[in-house]
């Protein structure tokens, strides 16, 4: 297939979509890159069509023989003006993912961790590259929190989400009462809490709760949970990406993973 207008309406789908960080208008999601396309070809996420210019057409061969979809060739000024990177490389996918399940989100006797708010797609795409790290079971994103068609996330992601089990723009009521019928404890990191991390049971069956920098854990999951605290020196409170990062640890050193 190719293209060489943009104001056709598939090509102006996808540039709303990378523009907005929102699935396409036939609910596929975007991804930039031959990292993610590689990536995404062992998950369980499924590769659709990939656009390429003539010029990445060759470059890409040996990646572009793996892929069993449609392959979509542009020209590389239309691609320029598509891609959400500075250097692109001219090679994007477009992708279908799997559907979330309660059940797979939240396992008897895993982890799995919660994202509340948390709109910056830098620190979202850091923790769920430490969930995949530590061993976390799935991530839910909490209403407000970035999309996960987002570009940067996903570059940010650097393949993790693929990998993982997942649910997005999720109630926290409901988030509330799974948790109950998966009889596992919520954890809420926040910086006033009277239990320190190295205090706090992390092997038995539960989620750990972060919220963005701005606004911390929503009032609704702070009443529900128990608070850890990671304990600092000169530094009131750390970047909600590190913060997550040191509790999967800790909990991956208590179940004896390391």
């Amino acid at each position: 297939m190719h293209l060489t207008s943009t104001r056709n309406p598939f090509f102006r789908s996808i540039r709303r979509a990378i523009t907005s960080g929102q699935p396409t208008d036939e609910g596929r999601i975007v991804i930039e890159g031959p990292h993610l396309v590689r990536e995404v070809l062992h998950s369980r996420w499924r590769l659709e069509q990939v656009l390429v210019t003539p010029q990445s057409r060759t470059r890409h061969g040996e990646l572009l023989s793996k892929a069993a979809a449609e392959i979509v060739e542009i020209p590389a000024r239309a691609f320029e003006s598509l891609a959400g990177t500075q250097t692109s490389q001219e090679i994007m996918g477009l992708v279908a993912p799997p559907g979330g399940a309660w059940a797979d989100c939240l396992p008897g006797a895993g982890l799995t961790v919660v994202l509340d708010g948390i709109q910056d797609p830098g620190n979202a795409g850091t923790i769920a590259r430490s969930a995949e790290a530590f061993g976390a079971a799935a991530l839910i994103f909490l209403e407000g929190c970035v999309r996960i068609a987002n570009g940067k996330f996903l570059r940010a992601t650097a393949g993790s989400l693929f990998r993982m089990p997942y649910l997005e723009d999720t109630k926290r009521a409901d988030l509330r009462s799974h948790l109950r019928s998966a009889n596992m404890k919520l954890f809420a990191l926040t910086a006033q809490a009277a239990t320190p991390l190295n205090k706090a049971d992390l092997r038995q069956p539960c989620a750990i709760v972060v919220g963005s920098e701005a606004h911390g854990v929503s009032p609704e999951l702070l009443a529900f949970a128990e608070g850890l605290r990671i304990p600092t020196s000169r530094v009131e409170s750390l970047n909600a990406g590190v913060a997550c990062s040191i509790v999967l640890f800790e909990a991956t050193r208590q179940r004896g993973n390391l």
